[in-house]
C-alpha cells in the first residue's frame, strides 16, 4: 500500500493529488491551557479515537478506555474496560468530567456470542449512560449515523438511533454528531471502498452505488467534536455533519480511482443483491462479514446531512471529497507499516482478547407486558423456572431468589444463580453464576434482565460465562439448551399480563 518503492520523501506518486496545500483547510486548534476538564473516551483505540488524542491533548486530561492494557497514543491514562459490564464501566468513568463514546460493537466479543450486534450496543450504551450519571459527567458526545427521512431504517441506522436515545436516557445531556462515511487514514468503510478500487481493474457497481451520500473528512469530524466539548449550548442537541460534496457511491469510488492515479471502468450490474453484493464486497476487500453486511444494507437509503448549522457556527464547511482522499492516502503512504499491520487485523475476523476466548455472551430481547419492569420479569422469571423446565430440571429457588438447577436425579445442581440486591434497580436486575457442575470456578459470569429504551422489551444477557463442559460439546448441547428456554420465557411473558 502507498507510495511505490524507491520514491524520495515528500515526492508525489504519478497521478496522485499533492496533498501538501491541502493541510491548510485543517481547522486550528486552540491555543494549550492547563488542563481543567477530564475526557473519558470510548472506543479510543479505533481510528477516530486514536485522532481525537493529538487534538484534545495538553487542554484537556485524557483517559482512554480499551478492553485490554495499553499505553500511548496521545492519551494521558488508559483503563482497562469491558462496557459489557456496568461496573467495569463505572470504574472507567471515574472522574471524569466529560465523555466522548465512539463505540460500536459490530464484531464478537466473545468465543460464542448468541445475539444480534443492536442488543448489545444497547447494553454498551446503557452502561456507559448509567455509569456517566453515577460519576456526574457533564456532558457525553456521541458519533452517531445520518438518519434518513424514510418509513423504516435499516437494522443498522435503527441500532444507532437507539443508541442515541439509550445514552440519554438517564439524564447526563448528550451531543450527537451524526455522520455518514469519514474518510481517514484507518477507517473501516474508507478502507473497504480503497480496497475495492485498488483490487478491481473493473469496478462493478450493483444498484446500492447509485445512493447518494456526503462523506466528511475524519479531522473535521475531530475538529467537531473538539468544538462541541464542553459548549454549554451544544448540550442536548443533535447536529448533522458531512462534507461540502453531495455525490453517488459510484462517483466516490471514481474520485477515489483519480486520486490513486488509476483507470477503473464502471459496471453497472442491477441484478447483484444486496446478500450478493455482502459476499462480494467481503470477498474482495477481506472485511469480516459482521462488519460489511449492516453497511450494505444501510446503503439503500441516502445519507444527506440535513442541516449544517453546526459546521457554520464552528466555521468548518469541510474538506471536499477530493481533499479528503488526499490527506487519508498521504498519511497512509507516511504510515505505510503501521497501516499494513492495521490492514491485516481488519481482514480476518477480529480474534476476542485471551480473556474472552473461552467465554459465552447470550442476549435475547423478550416482549415486556404493559406496566412492568425488569424486576418484575426477574422475579416472574423465578416463578417460571420450576414449571417451566419440567420435567428434565428441578430449579429450587428461595426467598433470597438464590436459584438451584438440578438434572434429575442428581443432587449437585449443574448451575446456582445468586441474586445480586445491591446491584439491581426496577429497571435492571442481576444474577451472578455463582457454582455448579457446568459452570467453572471463579469467573464473572452473570445473567441481567434490563429494560430497553423505549419500554416494549427486556434484554435477558447472559455476559462472560465459562462453560466447563468441553466447548463443542457445550456449543451443541448447554448453549442450544439456553436459547431455548429463553424463547420460551419470552412466549410465556407475551401471554402474561
Amino acid at each position: 500500500m502507498g507510495a511505490a518503492a524507491g520514491q524520495g520523501a515528500g515526492a508525489v506518486p504519478r497521478g496522485r493529488v499533492a496533498p501538501a496545500p491541502l493541510r491548510s483547510y485543517i481547522p486550528a486548534m486552540p491555543e494549550p491551557a492547563e488542563p481543567a476538564t477530564t475526557v473519558v473516551v470510548a472506543g479510543a483505540s479505533g481510528f477516530l479515537g486514536r485522532a481525537l488524542a493529538p487534538r484534545l491533548a495538553g487542554r484537556h486530561r485524557l483517559v482512554g478506555l480499551s478492553r485490554g492494557k495499553r499505553s500511548g497514543d496521545g492519551y494521558d491514562a488508559w483503563r482497562a474496560c469491558d462496557l459489557f459490564s456496568l461496573k467495569d464501566a463505572e470504574e472507567g468513568l471515574e472522574g471524569a468530567t466529560h465523555a466522548v463514546y465512539l463505540v460500536h460493537s459490530m464484531m464478537p466479543s466473545a468465543r460464542l456470542v448468541q445475539g444480534s450486534f443492536e442488543d448489545l450496543d444497547l447494553i454498551c450504551a446503557d452502561n456507559f449512560a448509567r455509569a456517566a450519571k453515577k460519576a456526574k459527567v457533564r456532558q457525553i458526545i456521541y458519533l452517531g449515523g445520518l438518519i434518513p427521512d424514510v418509513v423504516r431504517l435499516s437494522k443498522h441506522l435503527q441500532s444507532r438511533l437507539e443508541v442515541e436515545t439509550t445514552l440519554g436516557g438517564h439524564g447526563v445531556p448528550v451531543t450527537t454528531l451524526r455522520a455518514g462515511l469519514v474518510i481517514g487514514a484507518g477507517g473501516s468503510s474508507f478502507q473497504m471502498m480503497l480496497r475495492l478500487v485498488r483490487r478491481l481493474p473493473v469496478m462493478v457497481c450493483p444498484s446500492w452505488t447509485m445512493t447518494k451520500c456526503q462523506p466528511i473528512a475524519r479531522d473535521d469530524v475531530v475538529a467537531l467534536v473538539d468544538h462541541c466539548l464542553g459548549r454549554a449550548s451544544s448540550f442536548g442537541q443533535t447536529y448533522d455533519i458531512g462534507g461540502p460534496d453531495v455525490l453517488t457511491y459510484r462517483d466516490m469510488m471514481r474520485q477515489t480511482a483519480e486520486v490513486l492515479g488509476v483507470e477503473r471502468p464502471m459496471l453497472p450490474v442491477p441484478v447483484l443483491s444486496p446478500g450478493l453484493s455482502r459476499l462480494w464486497v467481503s470477498t474482495i476487500t477481506g472485511a469480516p462479514k459482521e462488519l460489511v453486511a449492516p453497511l450494505i444494507e444501510s446503503l439503500a437509503h441516502s445519507m444527506i446531512a440535513g442541516d449544517r448549522r453546526l459546521q457554520e457556527e464552528a466555521g468548518v464547511p469541510g474538506l471536499s471529497l477530493r481533499a479528503s482522499l488526499a490527506l487519508a492516502l498521504d498519511e497512509e503512504t507516511r504510515t505505510e507499516g503501521l497501516a499494513a499491520r492495521r490492514a491485516l487485523v481488519r481482514e480476518a475476523p477480529r480474534p476476542v482478547s485471551p480473556a474472552a476466548s473461552a467465554v459465552v455472551r447470550s442476549v435475547q430481547r423478550l416482549p415486556l407486558p404493559p406496566h412492568r419492569d425488569a424486576a418484575w420479569v426477574a422475579a416472574e422469571y423465578m416463578r417460571w423456572l420450576p414449571r417451566g423446565l419440567r420435567p428434565l430440571l428441578r430449579v429450587e429457588v428461595d426467598e433470597a431468589r438464590f436459584c438451584r438447577f438440578y438434572l434429575r436425579p442428581l443432587r449437585t445442581p449443574l448451575l446456582e444463580l445468586t441474586f445480586s440486591a445491591g446491584r439491581s434497580a426496577p429497571d435492571r436486575q442481576l444474577f451472578y453464576i455463582t457454582g455448579g457442575l457446568l459452570a467453572t470456578q471463579g469467573g464473572r459470569g452473570r445473567l441481567e434482565f434490563r429494560e430497553t429504551p423505549d419500554g416494549h422489551s427486556v434484554l435477558s444477557a447472559i455476559h462472560d460465562y465459562r462453560p466447563r463442559l468441553p466447548w463443542l460439546i457445550y456449543a451443541a448441547s448447554q448453549a442450544v439448551f439456553h436459547l431455548g428456554v429463553m424463547r420460551a420465557f419470552g412466549r410465556h411473558l407475551s401471554h402474561s399480563k
